[in-house]
């Protein structure tokens, strides 16, 4: 979003006073003096002569999206068929982690930034699983490797759980996210990946209810549940009884 977008949304000041005051250089984005035309991306720290700008406290909103292909996860307004105009919400929200352009499926979008790192840290060991469909039959060896680990990326995977569904299709559970990581496995495996399309992250799943380019609000049993998920104390405790 454009820093003087940014601004003028805290309700503090117009985008021409924005405009006037980045020309002055009393407006610094992650301690850098910003100039016109610079973008705010979630997690940037804008401050104005030095001090945070008292954010609005907009309601949280939670929405589940069914992404098509052709859809890209960035809020940046130049990118054709960005995920954030597909959408349309009539207030700033923003996507939380990546599916890539070609793939398909559930993505979470939200107002609420504090939970970005909160989901996609992999050391939190938060479930995201995905069904793949590949060009050649899913063997009992492909299913080993790709459980164990790949390396790819200069880094080998993280075990993760895989599972045969039919001749060309399994379903994998990841607690990482690295860049195209399923696809980038498969192809070191001597796969290649026809349809890649996520079904759940953490609680929250994919159903008859959602067609493919819709999109909802969260439930409240949902919301409650993941948020439970999030909270430090309940994750310490539910990682204890895992390895037990």
């Amino acid at each position: 979003m454009l820093i003087n977008k940014y601004i003028s949304e805290t309700g503090h000041f117009s985008r021409r006073e924005t405009t006037r005051r980045i020309a002055a250089g009393r407006i610094t984005i992650n301690g850098r003096v910003c100039v016109k035309g610079d973008t705010v991306e979630p997690g940037d720290v804008v401050l104005m002569d030095g001090e945070k700008i008292p954010e609005r406290n907009p309601e949280s909103v939670y929405i589940v999206l069914n992404k098509p292909i052709g859809i890209t996860c960035t809020a940046a307004e130049h990118v054709e068929g960005n995920i954030i105009q597909y959408v349309n919400y009539p207030s700033r929200i923003f996507a939380v982690g990546r599916l890539d352009k070609a793939s398909e499926g559930l993505i979470l979008l939200t107002n609420n930034g504090d939970i970005v790192n909160k989901i996609m840290r992999s050391e939190h060991h938060h479930e995201k699983e995905y069904v793949v469909t590949v060009d050649k039959p899913v063997t009992d060896a492909f299913i080993h490797s790709m459980s164990k680990g790949v390396e790819i990326l200069n880094v080998v995977t993280k075990p993760c759980e895989v599972y045969k569904q039919s001749e060309h299709v399994f379903r994998i559970i990841l607690t990482q996210g690295l860049n195209l990581q399923i696809r980038r496995m498969c192809k070191a495996l001597g796969y290649r990946v026809f349809k890649l399309e996520r079904i759940r992250m953490m609680n929250i799943t994919l159903d008859e209810r959602l067609k493919k380019g819709e999109w909802r609000h969260l439930e409240q049993h949902e919301l409650e549940l993941l948020m439970s998920q999030l909270d430090p104390k309940r994750r310490s405790t539910h990682t204890k009884e895992k390895e037990v």
